[in-house]
């Protein structure tokens, strides 16, 4: 059977910065990609006290997840993705190390955590994983292919600078939601879509989210 042009991991963790990752999966499940998308509870508790969005860590309601639209957006030029296909993004309990993506076997082309709480980072970088999420993360490491994490977290502590330097050796893109001033922003759309187009770049996605230094 023939493998989709990418397949990515996508888990969300208990970090600020929900609005990021909702943008993010509604961006991922738009392209060719197959999306495996986990969530941990201290993720979706992230959901509800951020967005207002009630999200069930064993069975998420997608099509929820595919339209929403945080209150204060105003990206009405961006209808949301609520044909994706349901084939293309296969959800996995946070708690499940039977499934694909805890084996280095299934094959992946990248892994993405975003947000990226301190915890998650503790276990990644640790190799002690308590969960799928940290799990996947370390096959993802072992097995040399692309890591993504996302912190969201000020100030840092030396140990969490230290978890990150780890992550860093090991090979992870350690890409911190930061975002930019510099592409004219307008509203606060803008800036999450500064963050998440700077993920998909890592993740070889297409995108036209922000505006390019020198092709504007």
């Amino acid at each position: 059977m023939s493998r989709p042009t990418r397949r990515i991991v996508f888990a969300i963790t208990g970090a600020s910065g929900a609005p990021y990752a909702v943008r993010l999966l509604q961006i991922l499940a738009r392209s060719q990609a197959e999306i495996h998308l986990t969530i941990s509870p201290s993720g979706a508790a992230v959901m509800r006290q951020e967005l207002g969005l009630a999200v069930d860590v064993r069975k998420p309601n997608l099509d929820d997840l595919m339209a929403f639209r945080p209150a204060w957006s105003a990206a009405t030029d961006r209808p949301p993705a609520t044909t994706v296909a349901p084939e293309r993004i296969k959800f996995h309990r946070h708690d499940d190390f039977m499934t694909p993506i805890a084996s280095g076997s299934f094959q992946t082309d990248a892994m993405v955590v975003c947000p990226c709480s301190g915890s998650t980072l503790s276990g990644i970088a640790r190799a002690a994983a308590s969960n799928l999420i940290q799990r996947a993360a370390e096959v993802h490491l072992k097995e040399h292919r692309k890591l993504v994490l996302v912190p969201r977290e000020t100030p840092m502590s030396v140990l969490q600078i230290e978890n990150l330097h780890r992550v860093a050796q090991a090979g992870a893109v350690v890409l911190p939601a930061m975002p930019g001033w510099y592409h004219d922003v307008r509203s606060l759309d803008d800036l999450v879509d500064f963050v998440v187009s700077r993920i998909l770049d890592q993740l070889d996605i297409d995108n036209a989210l922000i505006g390019r230094w020198g092709e504007r």
